[in-house]
């Protein structure tokens, strides 16, 4: 009986071990490309044009062949491999909370609810893990951008007070225009034939967009510029915030208008006036107010506190004692010895639970005792205006705009850096 066993364990050992030898290998994923230290997979690459081909269905976009898709595709995730691991470097991460808050305020601004948000993510057939990544992953790489890149741009009070003045005389500056955008890009350290042949292809494409070739298709497949998987969109600008060279022939121009080649030092660019409209005045308003503030203590509860302002605003409303002298007798902080008076200011500056009510206030009316994050206030609203803008507004709008000008092209000019430093090998596809 024990021989009989054997003989049976040894024959189940056999066919077990003849199965396996026999068992076809199944590739779960390949490296596509190499970078640095890092990779990029396959499933990678994958993922990225399906979603692609999937947004560009959903708008009725037609895309380019998918040979130069996957080129496009592997240039982006490249720049973004090598962007993580500067941000892996720098100790920059983002945690869960911080990634939750983000996607709420998604969810938020297209009006829905988390729970609708993920099952619209989920019905564009995509996996909401993968995505709730790529948005932690986008977060990573714009805090990298940021910090590597505006240490790079300098701008003078020169700058900032001659674009001020062009402000002033620009009769047009309300008008908005929504750019397209192709790059013909110069190759590392150009010869004069490689320039030449640059400005050829760019030849070339205008005379196919001015026979009717769509801008997004060509930009797809053409452009090395950051935005050609959008299209080569760059979204709406004024005269004010764009680079020099577009602002200069773009002003003026009508809708649908090709226009280039520009040579710039990265390339050739191709731009296509795409829409125009009207910018809408933006109208700031500020408050005047004057505030008691009592912070709560040891020594003094919450509810003390609150029963003090109450007692304080019954002298104020009856007339038995003005504001201002309340204030600088009880109000702590560093407003007390101004009679709590905290002048002009915008209220979205101050806490939440003090700008909100200060809105529900009209002139000289003064507010019941509410909790901010410093303690027990009574307010009174002394005024409230509407400007247009201030100097220090305009000053800082001059800033913000030669900053978005600069950005874009210190920022390509710093991947093509990391590209030029890094040690990048795109393995061929098996072919089947």
């Amino acid at each position: 009986m024990k021989t009989l066993f054997k003989i049976i364990t040894l024959a189940v050992t056999t066919m077990s071990i003849t199965a396996l030898s026999y068992a076809k290998e199944t590739e779960l994923d390949r490296v596509a490309v190499i970078v640095n230290s890092g990779v990029v997979l396959e499933s990678e690459v994958t993922d990225l044009i399906t979603n692609i081909k999937q947004q560009a269905e959903k708008n009725n976009q037609t895309l380019p062949r998918d040979k130069a898709l996957r080129v496009q595709v592997i240039d982006k995730l490249i720049d973004d491999t090598l962007v993580m691991e500067i941000g892996s470097r720098m100790g920059i991460q983002v945690s869960d909370a911080q990634l939750d808050d983000t996607i709420t305020n998604m969810a938020r601004e297209n009006n829905l609810t988390l729970e609708q948000f993920r099952q619209a993510i989920v019905n564009d057939n995509l996996d909401y893990e993968k995505y709730r990544e790529n948005i932690r992953k986008e977060l990573i790489s714009g805090e990298v951008r940021r910090n590597s890149v505006r240490r790079r741009i300098y701008i003078s009070p020169q700058e900032i007070a001659n674009l001020l003045t062009v402000m002033k005389e620009q009769t047009n500056s309300d008008i908005e225009y929504r750019l397209g955008h192709i790059l013909i890009e110069f190759p590392p350290e150009p010869s004069q034939e490689d320039m030449n042949a640059a400005k050829v292809r760019a030849e070339k494409v205008i005379a196919l967009l001015n026979d009717g070739s769509d801008f997004a298709r060509i930009a797809i497949a053409s452009s090395g510029g950051a935005k050609a998987l959008e299209g080569g969109d760059l979204g709406w600008k004024n005269i004010n915030e764009m680079p020099t060279l577009f602002s200069e022939i773009i002003e003026g121009k009508d809708k649908g208008t090709v226009l280039g080649p520009i040579r710039t030092g990265l390339g050739f660019s191709i731009v296509k006036v795409v829409d125009i409209r009207g910018r809408q005045v933006v109208e700031v308003e500020e408050v005047q107010a004057r505030h008691i503030l009592i912070e709560p203590s040891i020594i003094l509860s919450e509810a003390k506190a609150e029963e003090t302002l109450k007692e304080l605003r019954e002298q104020i409303i009856s007339g038995e004692a003005e504001f201002a002298d309340l204030a600088k007798e009880f109000s702590d902080g560093p407003t007390s010895v101004k009679g709590g008076d905290l002048g002009w200011a915008d209220p979205r500056s101050y806490d939440p639970a003090f700008s909100a009510a200060l809105a529900a206030l009209k002139v000289d009316e003064v507010s019941q005792p509410f909790r901010s994050s410093f303690g027990w206030h009574i307010a009174k609203l002394t005024g409230r205006r509407t400007l247009d803008a201030t100097q220090q507004m305009n000053e800082n709008k001059a800033h913000q705009l030669l900053y978005q000008r600069k950005f874009g092209m210190e920022s390509a000019r710093w991947i093509k850096e990391l590209r030029d430093e890094a040690y990048i090998e795109i393995l061929a596809q098996d072919s089947e």
